[in-house]
């Protein structure tokens, strides 16, 4: 058993190393072209996960038109730290119209990210500039999107088409889009699924 078990590992291993031999490129671009967001409920009761979608909607309702027209990460960051007050006010009207008093903090940093899945598209993790919406003690289930370029439509996200064009316009290229579409299936997500099996042998 223990023989097979070293076997096991010193093929993984080796195959762990051949994919990290493989060319990637773009990763980098991705982190500095995009802005995540990350809304943080304050605990999983059904009311409280309930009060982060709509707190979600309000947010995106003020950044959808207000990201509209930015051409880069730069002025999309530059925008919302200028327009932080009206997130804070549609969060906290929000809250306030569920008869609620839960405070709201508003925060525009790098924070670190799994690897998600947004339909057509998938986002390698790393650190990425984000948009964090905290309500109350924010130890409840989250809710990530990409505000910037806007790929978050409440409930839903846009079509790979406009996915792609909106990441083209901002500076990626085509090879450095394909990083990210589920469809070109990523060597990342190789070396994440053979980190996992390492892991499991432990």
């Amino acid at each position: 058993m223990q023989t097979r078990l070293l076997t096991v590992t010193l093929v993984l291993c080796a195959l762990l190393l051949f994919v990290g031999l493989f060319p990637i490129h773009g990763e980098a671009e991705i982190y500095r072209s995009v802005v995540r967001l990350h809304v943080l409920a304050n605990s999983d009761s059904e009311e409280d996960q309930a009060l982060k979608l709509r707190v979600r909607d309000a947010i995106l309702e003020v950044t959808s038109p207000l990201l509209a027209n930015c051409a880069s990460q730069e002025e999309a960051e530059a925008l919302l730290l200028l327009h932080r007050e009206n997130l804070q006010a549609a969060a906290e009207a929000v809250i306030a119209e569920a008869g609620r008093a839960d405070p709201v903090e508003i925060l525009l940093d790098t924070e670190d990210y799994p690897q998600r899945n947004y339909d057509s598209v998938c986002f390698p993790a790393g650190s990425y500039l984000s948009l964090r919406v905290c309500i109350g003690a924010a130890a409840g289930q989250n809710w990530w999107c990409c505000v910037f370029p806007p790929l978050c439509l409440g409930t839903s996200t846009v079509s790979s088409e406009d996915a792609e064009d909106a990441f083209i316009s901002v500076g990626l290229t085509p090879s450095q889009y394909k990083i990210i579409t589920e469809s070109e299936k990523p060597v990342y997500k190789v070396r994440f699924k053979l980190l996992e099996l390492l892991q499991g042998l432990w």
